[in-house]
């Protein structure tokens, strides 16, 4: 298999389950943030805090990978 295949079907694949961990990543983060704050309504805004810096993280390696899938697909 020549490499142009393999980064043909190896960068959508990639790029899906990157998609995929981020979206059960950020469910995750902002379900618990939710719950947090129905137990205690009077932190809610350090909680709103501590989700939204964790949710940026996570979205940011979302985009790295995004980047990285269209540097790689130049070489196809």
């Amino acid at each position: 298999m020549e490499a142009n295949v393999a980064l043909g079907f190896a960068l959508p694949i990639g790029l899906a389950i990157t998609a995929f961990g981020s979206a059960l990543g950020l469910g995750k983060a902002v379900a618990a943030a939710m719950d947090a704050t129905g137990r205690q309504p009077e932190a809610s805004q350090k909680i709103l805090v501590n989700m939204m810096a964790g949710c940026a993280l996570i979205e940011a390696l979302t985009l790295y990978v995004l980047i990285f899938g269209f540097v790689l697909m130049g070489k196809i």
